[in-house]
């Protein structure tokens, strides 16, 4: 398994917008193959970053996604938003401690 953690900065008045889409994709998100977990996270400070922050089976399976209709539709409507370009990082667990 592997994390994957995208940053996204939106123009502020865009930010409902953004929320509301997000809520209205994110369990066709989560139930994609091999997705194990979505998260989103905003900002504390700049109200306007969020980050997700998704757990994978396989790289091939977000791979899958990425390539998916749904994936262009949701990003379509999503990168309208942005206020800066994003950052995506994937990430394997060395250490983790619940």
């Amino acid at each position: 398994m592997f994390t994957r953690i995208v940053k996204m900065t939106f123009q502020p008045e865009a930010i409902d917008t953004f929320i509301a889409h997000f809520e209205s994709v994110k369990d066709r998100v989560r139930n994609q193959p091999g997705c194990r977990k979505v998260v989103l996270f905003q900002d504390k400070t700049q109200k306007n970053v969020f980050f997700t922050y998704s757990i994978w089976e396989e790289e091939t399976d977000l791979d899958r996604y990425r390539h998916s209709g749904f994936f262009k539709e949701v990003w379509a409507t999503t990168k309208k938003l942005f206020a800066a370009k994003p950052e995506a990082w994937s990430v394997d667990t060395l250490i983790q401690m619940d």
